[in-house]
């Protein structure tokens, strides 16, 4: 993802901050906390992850469909991207 590498510290944070959620969802199901903590979490961790991934699927909109002037190329990259966008909102 060399498109990303400008972004690599912003990109990097955010896994980061996922990983900082769901090692504290872990304590909080290993430490029997209220349900609905659980799901605050839970629900946290999904906005991160699709906060993440709206990111890195901009860039690569911007890098490789729109900046791309090969017409064959950012035909076949726009199917990439939305083979992934149906397996990840299934």
């Amino acid at each position: 993802m060399s498109h990303t590498t400008r972004d690599q510290k912003k990109i990097i944070a955010r896994v980061s901050k996922i990983q900082g959620q769901t090692n504290g969802l872990k304590k909080m199901l290993e430490n029997e906390h209220e349900c609905q903590d659980v799901l605050q979490q839970i629900a946290a961790i999904r906005g991160a992850v699709n906060g993440l991934m709206r990111e890195v699927i901009k860039e690569h909109l911007i890098e490789h469909v729109v900046l791309e002037d090969d017409l064959a190329k950012r035909e076949a990259d726009l199917e990439v991207i939305l083979k992934i966008l149906d397996s990840y909102i299934k």
